[in-house]
């Protein structure tokens, strides 16, 4: 039974009016402390296991740099939707999705055919991603119990798409509070396991021999460097912060800014910590992900012990991550398949949910078993679809909302955040194609990766 609830910043489009995607899927119950559990697990994910590998392609100093600009520009861009999202609440017209902000402020046309599009791409890609990274992680466990193991990563991934398959009927974005608290508390102990663990390996006399000179020379070089950008603009990527803010009980003022500085208080202290870390240990070696430099030639480097807990606690934030970016898609079969003037857990609606949603587990969990490599992947929608949602339309949607005057130092800086985000989004796409097209050999469907 839906409660409507006499909110003034419903009063245009209160309950009864709402979909039954945005009803059921998008309830306003949670408050700024459950908002920061889903914005960290939104953004500190496993794929912050791959800066020092940024790090390599460029070095030290660039490193550093990319990494805290794209901190201070994040956080900036999504306080930025946040204080959009909250003047249009206040106006009596709350939106509860990224497309309705990109309708109300651009056009319906924007909407409907680029941001809905866009970020619903973007969020199933991430779908995809953390379940072939879940299961990496299931392989790896794995064998470092039998080494010499006959089961295939897409055996893994299967495991990793079931138990994501259960865990996705949970009704509403507001169910995964509890498990985003687990997922904040594993993502700080994984992070601080992976820091540890290349200390020990940097001080140790399996050290590799350290090299901090930039790979790759020419136009791979150039190329690598807007790879690494690429890679971490798509780290620190979030492309639901409407989502996520409309979780949060009416009035909303204010307490989005307050989830963020939680959120932010873990990503500067594992991204930072791993980042660091891993580059100072392994140099130019890291690989691809850290952890991949604590086994050499599958032997470990570190205790069984140590390196299980690591790839546990990274499995099971993993599995919370694929649960956090696959709202928007429930947003979408909510609406096309469910009735909001029935009760949410009728027969009616429970049903089409029940099959809806685990069509799309499936079809996730397959295209991860065929695709592998689906990191390039990845980095093309990063290039795509990161950058456009995280650093170029909340500057466009808060010069448009509040036409700040054009001489102040708000609107130019918006404006050049903007444009440069744009070259960065172009040139990050031409980088991410030629590195497929370089990898295209190594592609294989079902590939034991």
């Amino acid at each position: 039974m839906a409660v409507v609830l006499p909110i003034p910043e419903y009063a245009e489009n209160g309950p009864k009016e709402l979909d039954a995607g945005s009803l059921f899927v998008l309830k306003s119950r949670g408050s700024w402390l459950h908002c920061g559990y889903h914005l960290t697990t939104a953004i500190v994910a496993p794929a912050l296991l791959s800066l020092p590998f940024a790090f390599t392609l460029l070095g030290w100093i660039g490193g550093m740099i990319c990494l805290s600009m794209a901190a201070l520009v994040t956080f900036y861009s999504y306080n930025l939707l946040s204080l959009v999202l909250e003047h249009h609440a206040m106006l009596g017209k709350r939106q509860l999705r990224f497309r309705d902000m990109a309708r109300d402020i651009l056009g319906p046309g924007w909407g409907r055919y680029f941001v809905g599009p866009l970020q619903l791409g973007l969020c199933y890609g991430a779908v995809v991603a953390s379940t072939l990274l879940g299961g990496q992680s299931l392989k790896f466990i794995y064998l470092l119990s039998r080494p010499n193991g006959s089961m295939q990563l897409y055996q893994f991934i299967i495991i990793c798409g079931g138990l994501t398959l259960v865990m996705a009927q949970l009704p509403s974005f507001h169910s995964l509070r509890h498990i985003n608290l687990v997922s904040l508390i594993l993502c700080l102990i994984y992070c601080a396991c992976t820091t540890a663990g290349s200390i020990h390996i940097g001080h140790s006399n399996e050290a590799p021999e350290r090299d901090y000179s930039i790979t790759g020379v020419g136009i791979n070089r150039i190329f690598g460097i807007f790879n690494a950008i690429s890679i971490i603009a798509t780290t620190y990527g979030n492309g639901i912060i409407p989502e996520i803010q409309a979780t949060i009980a009416p009035p909303t003022t204010g307490k989005m800014l307050k989830g963020l500085l939680l959120c932010y208080s873990v990503v500067i202290s594992t991204f930072f910590s791993v980042a660091i870390s891993g580059y100072w240990a392994f140099g130019n070696q890291a690989q691809p992900s850290v952890l991949q430099n604590f086994m050499l030639d599958r032997m470990p480097l570190l205790p069984k012990w140590f390196l299980l807990i690591t790839y546990i606690f990274t499995f099971v934030q993993v599995s919370a991550v694929s649960l956090t970016y696959l709202q928007p898609t429930n947003v979408v079969l909510e609406k096309r398949f469910s009735d909001p003037k029935k009760g949410e857990f009728s027969i009616r609606n429970v049903v089409p949910r029940l099959i809806s949603r685990s069509l799309s587990v499936i079809i996730a969990t397959t295209l991860a078993a065929m695709l592998p490599f689906f990191g390039d992947i990845m980095a093309l929608f990063g290039a795509f679809g990161c950058i456009p949602l995280d650093f170029i339309l909340p500057m466009v949607f808060y010069n448009v909302t509040f036409k700040p005057s054009r001489k102040s130092i708000i609107f130019w800086g918006n404006t050049i955040i903007a444009l440069v985000s744009t070259v960065l989004s172009l040139i990050g796409a031409v980088a991410s194609v030629r590195q497929m097209v370089l990898d295209a050999k190594t592609y294989r469907l079902f590939a034991n990766m």
